[in-house]
């Protein structure tokens, strides 16, 4: 990444840098894709799949390294972690007040941002996945409502591999040996022919859809097989859609592996 394309960043968003990506670096390898898909100018919406807690580290390391920082819409309660919740502020990034009347805020923040020509990251699941082999569920409208509002590309990644790190809702890290973090970024999904259309529930899900199909074909490349299941709905299976839906003998379950092929550092 040449110096010219580095942005001016917050001092917290320096300082937090500087801290986490020589670790991320020593205790990682890194296969990234992709990279010439994300735009070089302009604000933009970059949205991945979600596998575990690692997830939002290994993320913004490769839009990091790519030279478009993002920044991320992050659900409220990591805010009020001490410490954590000052500097994540402070680096500008935008919290979240799930299944209240503060998510407008975010929402207004987001669109914001984009306006003002950052690269913003969303989980489109909004949470780790609740499909079984860890394949991307059905995707929330966030992403897709500030893509269509401000018309910027919408960008879709598959990432694979933190889980090897820290199974979902595990709490056994695994750091050695060294596992890979693959990430994916692909061309951004086509909505031009919704634009104009009015921004409504079934623009949104025809949207989002379409932005998490990307994802899966993506994730299918890295991983090397296809997903043959319909997309996992936490509503129809009647699984919680936050919090821990795993029972006490499911936390820590080994969980699917990275493929092996085309690794690199």
């Amino acid at each position: 990444m040449s110096g010219a394309r580095r942005r001016r960043l917050p001092f917290a968003y320096r300082f937090a840098a500087l801290l986490l990506r020589p670790l991320l670096m020593a205790l990682t390898k890194r296969d990234w894709r992709g990279v010439e898909n994300l735009p070089a100018e302009g604000g933009f919406v970059v949205s991945t799949n979600h596998i575990s807690y690692v997830d939002p580290l290994v993320f913004a390391h490769f839009m990091y390294d790519s030279g478009r920082e993002a920044y991320f819409l992050g659900k409220e309660s990591i805010f009020r972690i001490p410490l954590v919740g000052w500097l994540l502020r402070k680096a500008g990034q935008i919290p979240v007040h799930r299944s209240s009347a503060a998510a407008a805020h975010a929402y207004r923040a987001a669109v914001d941002g984009v306006r003002e020509g950052k690269a913003l990251g969303i989980f489109p699941e909004g949470t780790i996945t609740r499909d079984p082999d860890l394949w991307p569920m059905r995707g929330k409208t966030g992403a897709a409502r500030v893509a269509l509002e401000t018309r910027c590309p919408l960008v879709p990644v598959a990432q694979w591999g933190a889980q090897e790190i820290l199974a979902p809702y595990g709490k056994r890290v695994r750091l050695f040996p060294r596992k890979t973090m693959h990430m994916y970024a692909g061309p951004p999904v086509d909505l031009s022919d919704l634009y104009g259309k009015p921004i409504d529930t079934a623009v949104l899900r025809e949207a989002t859809d379409r932005l998490m199909d990307r994802i899966t074909e993506l994730l299918e490349v890295l991983r090397d097989e296809k997903n043959v299941h319909e997309r996992f709905d936490p509503r129809r299976h009647g699984v919680p859609e936050i919090g821990n839906p795993m029972s006490h003998e499911d936390i820590g379950r080994p969980a699917p592996e990275a493929k092996r092929k085309g690794d690199r550092r």
